[in-house]
């Protein structure tokens, strides 16, 4: 099983939604996505995970991975409604990550400072539901 995936950049700020199962068969094309993302924003990084069925050690792993790089990048990286089947334990070597309960409250921490309306752009795999 794999992940869909939809990267969208919304007033500086990314918002990558995962959808499906991040497990050690997906990992690969998580970190497509990622790859993806860095070369497309400069702003932080959201990843839902509203619609995420699940997550492996693996895909766990691939989250922090993903931390690390956009903080080298100068990124910051924070979760939105992460899986009931666990939480997210990074080791000691890993960037902070702010987790919010769901995409609305992690929009709300980033609420722009000024009302000027800055026009979205949208990436998505194949099978991300229209």
């Amino acid at each position: 099983m794999t992940i869909e995936w939809r990267y969208r950049i919304e007033q500086n700020l990314g918002i990558l939604s995962v959808a499906g199962h991040l497990g050690p068969d997906a990992t690969h094309r998580f970190n497509g996505a990622v790859g993806w993302v860095l070369a497309r924003g400069t702003g932080p990084v959201v990843v839902d995970l509203t619609e995420l069925r699940g997550w492996s050690t693996e895909g766990q792993l691939a989250i922090t991975e993903a931390a690390r790089q956009l903080a080298d990048s100068g990124r910051t990286l924070e979760l939105a409604a992460i899986p009931a089947d666990g939480s997210l334990v990074p080791n000691g070597d890993c960037p902070a990550i702010p987790v919010h309960s769901d995409l609305p409250t992690a929009l709300a921490a980033h609420a722009p400072s000024d009302t000027g309306e800055e026009d979205a752009q949208e990436w998505r795999t194949g099978g991300w539901p229209s």
